[in-house]
C-alpha cells in the first residue's frame, strides 16, 4: 500500500455471534493466537504503511480506546448509534481525507500476501470505484456455506446466484472510492447498497487473496484461525 492510502478498521460491532464471549468485551478484543484481533489486523495496516489509519468504535468502546491508546490510529466514535459499513465509513471522512481508501474488517486472520498492499497493487480507479479482495467459498476458511460474489473474466463482479461451493467470498478487505458514498441520504447503510450501483456501471472488481483467511465470527472459528497462523493444512 502506498504511504499515502488511508485506511478504515471496522470494529464497532456487537459481535452478536460469539455469545457470551463478547458479553463483556468487544469482538475485537477476542484472543487469536494469544492477541486481540484488533492486533491481527493492525499488523497488516502497519506492514502496509498505511496512514492514516482509522478505527470506528461503539460496543463497550472504551475498552477497545484504552488498548490502542499508544498506537498510530485514530478513532471515529459512533457513540450513539452503529452506522454500519456504509454509515461508518462516510462518518469517518473528516479523518481518512479524500480520495480512495482501504478497508479492512477487524474479525479475521490472515496468512500469504499482505491484503492491503495486494489490493494496492492492482487498484486502478479509471476502471473501478471499489476493488475487493476475495477467496472462493472451499478457501474461505470460518465463513460456511455460501458465496457473495462471482466474477467475469476482466475481474467485473455481480452478486452470485445460486447455492453450493462456486462463487467468491468477500474477505473484509477493499479499496473504495468515498466519492460513491455521496448521495445517500442515510445515515445507517450497508455498503452492500454502495457496491450494487456500482455493480449496474461495471465499476466493481475483484481480486483473488494469494495465502489463506480465517473469518472469526464464531467461538468455533478461534481455533480454525489458530490452526491457520500457525501452518497447519487441517483448517
Amino acid at each position: 500500500m502506498r504511504q499515502t492510502r488511508a485506511l478504515m478498521i471496522f470494529a464497532a460491532g456487537f459481535g452478536t455471534r460469539m455469545g457470551a464471549l463478547t458479553a463483556t468485551q468487544p469482538k475485537p478484543m477476542i484472543r487469536v493466537a494469544g492477541r486481540p484481533l484488533i492486533d491481527h489486523a493492525l499488523d497488516q495496516a502497519l506492514a502496509a504503511g498505511a496512514d492514516p489509519i482509522v478505527v470506528n468504535l461503539h460496543y463497550l468502546g472504551d475498552q477497545l480506546a484504552r488498548h490502542l491508546a499508544d498506537r498510530p490510529v485514530l478513532l471515529s466514535w459512533e457513540r450513539t448509534k452503529i452506522l454500519e459499513t456504509g454509515g461508518g465509513l462516510r462518518h469517518a471522512l473528516p479523518l481518512l481525507g479524500p480520495g480512495a481508501v482501504g478497508t479492512l474488517n477487524s474479525d479475521a486472520v490472515w496468512t500469504g500476501e499482505n491484503p492491503l498492499t495486494q489490493l494496492d497493487a492492482a487498484w486502478d480507479d479509471r476502471r473501478m470505484d471499489a476493488l475487493l479482495l476475495l477467496a472462493p467459498v472451499a478457501k474461505a476458511t470460518g465463513h460456511g456455506p455460501g458465496a457473495d460474489f462471482a466474477m467475469d473474466g476482466d475481474g467485473r463482479l455481480s452478486r452470485h446466484a445460486g447455492t453450493g461451493n462456486a462463487g467468491l467470498v468477500f474477505l473484509g478487505a477493499q479499496i473504495i472510492a468515498t466519492k460513491a458514498l455521496d448521495g445517500i441520504p442515510d445515515d445507517v447503510f450497508s455498503l452492500n447498497l454502495v457496491w450494487d450501483r456500482m455493480m449496474s456501471a461495471g465499476r466493481l472488481h475483484g481480486l483473488i487473496h494469494r495465502g489463506g483467511w480465517c473469518d472469526v465470527g464464531r467461538p468455533s472459528s478461534i481455533a480454525q484461525a489458530e490452526r491457520l497462523l500457525s501452518g497447519r493444512a487441517d483448517v
